[in-house]
């Protein structure tokens, strides 16, 4: 996993992470989701705790309360906050931006306005009005 921190000029750091037993052995995604993760968002009360006499694994969560959403989460909230498609790439493993984008873009409710603002900057307050009427006191701009 390539992490955003840890070297001064701005280049992520390769960490080995890994959830793991107390005896060292890698954690199952079942297992963590059934003894870890559900029982705290039971807890945290988002979602119902387990029924009386249920086994351990039979939770009523629904898949959008899995482990995996937070890092949709953490990917989602980069996007928002302006973070680079393709550095939000790197850091999440994914061999192109274009995967990120697919997953994402949908995340990005800004995307465009900085263009738009250099445009309008551009244009200046007389390039916002509609073309359809003749201002004869400024030059026509397209």
């Amino acid at each position: 996993m390539e992490l955003p921190w840890g070297k001064p000029e701005g280049e992520g750091k390769k960490f080995s992470l890994l959830l793991t037993t107390r005896f060292g052995n890698a954690v199952a995604v079942n297992t963590w989701n059934t003894y870890t993760w559900k029982p705290a968002l039971a807890k945290a009360g988002v979602i119902p705790p387990r029924a009386e006499g249920a086994k351990a694994w039979q939770w009523a969560a629904a898949p959008k309360d899995g482990f995996h959403v937070l890092r949709h989460t953490y990917a989602s909230i980069m996007l928002e906050a302006g973070e680079s498609v393709v550095t939000l790439a790197r850091w999440l493993g994914h061999s192109s931006p274009a995967i990120t984008l697919g997953y994402y873009a949908h995340f990005m409710p800004e995307a465009g306005s900085k263009g738009r603002g250099v445009i309008d900057g551009l244009l200046g307050e007389r390039g916002a009005r509609p073309a359809s009427r003749n201002f004869p006191d400024s030059p026509q701009r397209l």
